[in-house]
């Protein structure tokens, strides 16, 4: 097999996983079933994975790592820490929309501490990213005086909290905007809306 059908089924398998997951639910879905959703033999997903659990354990480090991407750019950009808090947030909070049938498969069949490692590692590095956000919002004046790591802890949290949402109350999750404007309203010395 070459190296650009190698990468192709890789895909192809990694698509059908995440179709077969979200719609059979982790302990109904089988490698046969994510195979043929794949279109390849049930030993063409094992050439890449050596069992179901190895391949949904890829399937969220490759979320975090498709997370990762998305937010870290802004985070890192501190010209602007209003904007870049506030296009964090959105960004998140998006995504976990965009993902919400698999976070609550992930939750109700495996719970929150299958992978606990890689969420923890991940975690780490976005509320460190936090804080220096803040930092640098504190002393351009954006944001108002608080503690920097009380701060990006509750910021982490509450996005915890909106993604947990989506496992208990799938029908009534809150509204992303709302979350974001309190935040804002807490941190900013300018307050949205023209009120402050």
């Amino acid at each position: 097999m070459n190296r650009r059908s190698g990468i192709e089924s890789k895909r192809k398998i990694i698509e059908a996983a995440i179709k077969v997951f979200s719609e059979c639910g982790y302990r109904a879905a089988t490698i046969r079933m994510i195979a043929k959703e794949a279109k390849i033999s049930p030993g063409g997903v094992y050439i890449y994975f050596k069992n179901k659990e190895d391949l949904y354990l890829f399937l969220v480090k490759e979320k975090i790592r498709e997370l990762d991407e998305l937010t870290s750019p802004v985070l890192k950009d501190k010209s602007h820490p209003y904007s870049a808090l506030k296009e964090y947030m959105r960004r998140v909070m998006d995504f976990a929309r965009m993902h919400k049938e698999l976070i609550m498969i992930h939750s109700r069949e495996l719970g929150f501490s299958f992978g606990i490692d890689l969420k923890r590692e991940f975690i780490k590095k976005e509320k460190s990213m936090l804080v220096d956000l803040i930092k640098e919002g504190i002393k351009s004046g954006e944001f108002v005086d608080v503690d920097p790591e009380e701060a990006a802890k509750m910021i982490t949290c509450l996005i915890r909290g909106y993604v947990f949402s989506f496992v208990v109350t799938p029908e009534d999750p809150p509204k992303s905007e709302e979350c974001i404007r309190m935040v804002l309203r807490g941190l900013s010395r300018k307050k949205e809306g023209g009120d402050g």
